[in-house]
């Protein structure tokens, strides 16, 4: 690579550090246990192979130990004492397939095991490529697929098992809070499920893009901050650390602290809005829907709703400029 290249490469290409993919689905579940620990005290976290390990990086540092893949749980046996506070282990639906089903939860059923094992169920071997296993939803030809772990966890005892949308920032929290206070003894799972976001933006946008080239109606979600709003206090990016998430100069003048920004590599998901919302953070975050190709009534609707915000936005300006110094 040439310098003028490279020179190009790190002005189109902006530094993040390595973690999970935009709109990445385990994201929120990390975020949910920082929430958690900041409510109920630090926890021992048992870390697993496979995408979620890069929960052990900034900016969630959540991992204590790691020993293999679909050793989540196993990795955590020693601690299966009385405690003041359960462990939280993590293992992906890779892993527990792998191994993670006997190593791990069958082994925690057989000793009566009182802590928590969290399932990343994103549908696919996602770290190493996407290749489909058991429990994917995905019709395959040539395996055999949609075989729920659910089901396979409750086979061997599992009685305690939850099932989270893992972008529900809220159930996540409440469902977390719920496993590390119930009196209930035994093992608990939680099955955290979301499609992984690389495989899922492979799938639906070429068919998007085809569809726009087309000429057809589509509407597409992406979040932003507003800069006059945002206290440029940047919780919201400690506590997500999405790569869209980013730094922007402030547009106060009075203000030295960047904003936060969202650039235009949001696929969509929410987790930064879900973030502000459920650690009551600052109300910077919109939602834009964007319209590809608007029919007449799309049209119609963009005039009305234009003229309604310039009219108010006038006499705004009009009440300022008659309280201020100048119309005094």
């Amino acid at each position: 690579m040439s310098a003028d290249e490279q020179q190009s490469l790190a002005e189109t290409v902006p530094d993040r550090p390595v973690g999970f993919c935009t709109g990445c689905p385990e994201r929120p579940i990390f975020t949910a246990m920082k929430l958690v620990q900041r409510k109920l005290g630090e926890v021992h976290v048992s870390c697993d192979i496979g995408c979620h390990l890069f929960s052990i990086l900034p900016p969630f540092n959540i991992g204590n130990t790691t020993m293999g893949y679909g050793l989540g749980w196993s990795g955590a046996s020693a601690f299966n004492t009385e405690a003041d506070r359960r462990t939280i282990s993590i293992m992906g639906d890779g892993g527990f397939w792998h191994n993670g089903l006997t190593s791990g939860v069958g082994n925690a059923v057989f000793n009566k095991n009182d802590n928590i094992l969290v399932i990343v169920d994103n549908g696919y071997s996602a770290a190493t490529g996407g290749q489909d296993i058991l429990s994917s939803r995905a019709f395959n030809k040539t395996r055999q697929t949609n075989n729920p772990i659910s089901k396979a966890i409750k086979g061997l005892g599992i009685e305690w098992q939850r099932t989270v949308n893992t972008y529900d920032l809220g159930k996540m929290v409440k469902t977390l809070t719920e496993a590390l206070t119930t009196p209930e003894k035994g093992p608990k799972v939680i099955l955290a499920e979301s499609e992984c976001m690389l495989n899922r933006q492979r799938r639906e946008k070429p068919v998007r893009n085809k569809m726009i080239k087309e000429g057809k109606r589509i509407v597409r979600s992406r979040f932003g901050v507003d800069p006059d709003t945002c206290t440029g206090d940047h919780a919201c990016i400690r506590l997500s650390g999405c790569p869209s998430l980013t730094l922007k100069e402030n547009p106060d003048p009075l203000r030295e602290d960047p904003v936060a920004h969202v650039n235009n590599d949001c696929v969509g998901c929410g987790v930064c809005g879900e973030v502000t919302h459920v650690a009551v953070l600052c109300p910077s975050f919109y939602r834009a829907d964007l319209l590809y190709n608007p029919n007449l009534w799309d049209k119609f609707l963009a005039g009305v709703r234009g003229g309604l915000i310039g009219f108010i936005q006038k006499r705004a300006e009009k009440k300022r400029a008659t309280h201020s110094f100048g119309g005094a």
